[in-house]
Parts: C-alpha cells; sequence; structure tokens
C-alpha cells in the first residue's frame, strides 16, 4: 500500500485549467482568497513561489515551488490541513504530517505506568475515560514494562470492545529481549518484533509502527524494505520514525523514494518548555519538505514541569520509582534548580491565565508548527481530567503570551542561518 500526496500532473493541469479548485478540497483556498475561485495565476506569480493562505487553526507559509510548464511540481503542491473539533467532546482532531490519518491532538501514551507504575484498573480507567473524552491515538511499545504495557493495553481494548476503525494505536520496536536478534532494526526483528506486539495487543494490525531509534549496524534500505514489508502484509498501516536525527529521516524518505517503497509519516520527538530546539527548527522544514509530522512526547519533561518535585520527591512520583535515579539527579543538579524556579514564575502567568502549568505547557506544546499530537503520561484520573483541559487554554496561546513565556523562559532556538558561498 503506497501513501500518495497528490494526484496525477495530467489531473492536476486540468483542474488548474478548468478552475476546479474551487471545489469542496478547495474550500479554505477560496475563504482565503476573498471567496472567490483562484487561478493558476493567483497560485504562483510566475517565478515559481507558491503562497499557502491563512487558514483557521493552522499555519499558513509561503515557499518555492519548482515549476514544471507553468504549473506547480506535485511533490510540492499546497496541502492543506484542517483542524476540526469533534462536537459531542470538544476535542481538536488533526492530520499526522500530511497523511490523510486523523488524530486527537492529545494521545495516551503508556510509558512507566502501564504494566507498571499503575494498576490495571487504573490504566482501564485511563483508556476508558481518554476514549469518551475524544481521544483516538493510544501509543505503546514493545519495551515498555517488557511487554507488560501492551498486553495491558490489549487486555483492555478486546473487554471495551470498541469498533477498531474508531482509534488509532501505535507501537515501537527496537528492543524485544535479551537476545542479540531481539534487538535493533533488522528485516528480522522488526517483522518477528512486531508479530510479537500484535500477539500481546491481541489485535491485526497496528496503525503506526515506529522504528524506536536508529541502528547503526543495520542499512538503512533493509529498515525501510522491512517497514513497507509489515504494511503490504496488513501488519500495519503507516511507519514512522522516533528520535531519529533530521538528516537520518530524509535518507529513509530517498530511500524510500529510490526504491519505490513507502515512506515514514511521523517522528516521535521530545518536546516542552525546555526542550526545543528539533520540534522547533529541525522537525518544520521536514514537514514543509516531505510531509513529515510530529508526535511529541513528555510535555511535562517527566513531571518537572507540574511543580510537584519544586518541594521534595513524592514517594508516588516517577522520579521515586528504581530505575529513575537519573531523574532524581537531574532534579537535584544546577540545571533542575533554573528549570524550577523558571515554573514558579510560569505560576503566575498560569494563573492569570486560570489554569495550571500542566496545563498551560501542554497547550504550549500544541500551538507549535507542525505539532500533531502531543502523548500524555499519566497515572490517575485527576491528571487526565487536568491534562485534557489543556484543549480549552490552547485558545488563549496568542502571540503575546507565547511572547511571554519565551521571555520568561530564555531559551528561544534560532534556526541556524547558512554561511554565504
Amino acid at each position: 500500500m503506497q501513501v500518495s500526496m497528490a494526484c496525477t500532473e495530467h489531473n492536476l493541469k486540468s483542474r488548474l485549467s478548468d478552475d476546479r479548485l474551487c471545489g469542496v478540497r478547495s474550500s479554505s483556498f477560496a475563504a482565503a482568497a476573498g471567496g472567490g475561485c483562484p487561478s493558476a495565476g493567483q497560485l504562483g506569480n510566475g517565478s515559481g513561489h507558491y503562497h499557502h493562505p491563512q487558514v483557521k487553526g493552522r499555519t499558513a507559509v509561503s515557499v518555492a515551488v519548482p515549476t514544471r510548464n507553468g504549473y506547480p511540481s506535485l511533490a510540492h503542491l499546497p496541502i492543506f490541513l484542517k483542524e476540526t473539533t469533534g462536537r459531542s467532546t470538544g476535542m481538536k482532531y488533526r492530520n499526522l504530517g500530511k497523511s490523510g490519518l486523523r488524530v486527537s491532538c492529545v494521545g495516551l501514551g503508556t510509558w512507566v505506568t502501564f504494566g507498571s507504575q499503575i494498576t490495571d484498573e487504573t490504566a482501564e480507567s485511563l483508556v476508558t475515560l481518554a476514549y469518551e473524552s475524544g481521544v483516538n491515538l493510544f501509543d505503546t511499545a514493545e519495551v515498555y514494562a517488557s511487554g507488560r504495557a501492551e498486553t495491558t493495553l490489549g487486555n483492555i481494548l478486546k473487554k471495551k470492545g470498541w469498533r477498531r476503525s474508531s482509534f488509532v494505536i501505535t507501537t515501537k520496536i527496537y528492543w524485544g529481549g535479551q537476545a542479540e536478534t531481539e534487538r535493533g532494526l533488522s528485516r528480522k526483528h522488526i517483522i518477528e518484533g512486531l508479530k510479537g506486539s500484535l500477539d500481546r495487543l491481541q489485535l491485526d494490525y497496528v496503525d503506526i509502527v515506529f522504528a524506536n531509534k536508529t541502528d547503526t549496524n543495520c542499512p538503512m534500505e533493509e529498515v525501510v524494505r522491512a517497514m513497507t514489508f509489515v504494511i503490504d502484509h496488513g501488519m500495519a498501516m503507516y511507519w514512522g520514525t522516533s528520535r531519529w536525527s533530521a538528516m537520518e529521516i530524509m535518507e529513509a524518505y530517498s530511500v524510500a523514494r529510490q526504491f519505490n517503497l513507502i515512506p515514514p509519516i511521523c517522528e516521535q520527538a521530545e518536546y516542552n518548555l525546555f526542550q526545543r530546539d528539533k520540534v522547533e527548527v529541525q522537525l518544520p522544514e521536514l514537514f514543509h519538505k516531505i510531509g513529515v509530522g510530529t508526535m511529541t512526547w513528555s510535555p511535562l519533561a517527566s513531571g518537572l514541569i507540574s511543580g510537584k518535585y519544586c518541594e521534595r520527591v513524592p514517594d508516588s512520583s516517577r522520579a521515586a520509582m528504581k530505575g529513575y535515579q537519573w531523574l532524581k539527579e537531574k532534579l537535584g543538579s544546577e540545571e533542575g534548580q533554573r528549570q524550577q524556579a523558571k515554573i514558579k514564575e510560569l505560576h503566575l502567568l498560569a494563573d492569570r491565565m486560570n489554569c495550571t502549568v500542566a496545563q498551560l505547557a501542554i497547550a504550549w506544546c500544541l500551538r507549535s508548527e507542525g505539532v500533531s499530537t502531543v502523548l500524555l503520561g499519566v497515572s490517575s484520573v485527576e491528571q487526565l481530567i487536568e491534562n485534557l483541559a489543556s484543549i480549552r487554554v490552547l485558545g488563549h496561546m496568542n502571540p503575546q503570551t507565547v511572547s511571554e513565556i519565551d521571555s520568561l523562559l530564555g531559551n528561544k532556538p534560532h534556526a541556524k542561518k547558512e554561511p554565504r558561498a
């Protein structure tokens, strides 16, 4: 199954010449142009530059577009990704990158919690509340709690009996076991690892399978071919990357195009008030060039931004768990102390906006260009209710508020300008 981003050039030329861009697919185009239908001349200025009009809820951009016979190249044709809101839940839905997959702007993650920190009963309550609140994305991985997270999620989904077509399940492959052949991104482990995940999840397929880090011991062509294989054989709908560099993602895309394989549609990246460079500088360029979207995780920096570590480390917190000594050390470090001081200042802004710091931080992540969805990691129903309310705060994320947060943090990244020849 190949993911296509555009129609044929012949059909595009026909649409332009017949003014068919006035149809349903281009309603946002017409609205941006004052209700009129844009002609080919309005789409471009004759010099190969095409303007993306402003569409409510998403950022519009103007990019250089190669032309051929006076018409835009299909690879760079503007694609409008409209944000919609669920009528009964108020949940917002976005395209995952420039794919056609519609996901809730927040998803429920299972790292640390499922199969480990919380009971199966609590996990069921969280999944149920999330689903009933409009969340349609649930993320897990073969390595989470040594597979128990997938088992727990699978049992819940089977018990609930929800329509499989009504939710999106993602899992990640890399660390599957102790044997040398049970980890990495070899064709063998991608296929066998995904089969193991499907058994634990009790599903016929996952919607997205992620490569959970790059594998320097495996050729990129083998990775892309294996991902294409599992999609072609109905084990997954799409594939993506997690914690890959922009250069590595671009290499995978190039290999896919070279050999007529399926490219990744999404990168999973850490993103929060104190971790910004990759999502704000590197990934937007990939989104515009090749359509790769961003699914972010750790919006509260492992709970640091929630403010619960300002006085001490609670016994029930992540930093107190076995294997998370690194987090406890980070909290006590000089950098950790500086960050907690910034969080105290954010409390004043959150109070003015009538929200919690956690809600402010999640809404801040959601406002970023190219971010399709933010994964939430919660251990209680109360935390989930609080975090879901961040969607309400998103409407108050105006330029003035974002600028105030940037000034307070003092860490806004800037794109590095290439030196002139």
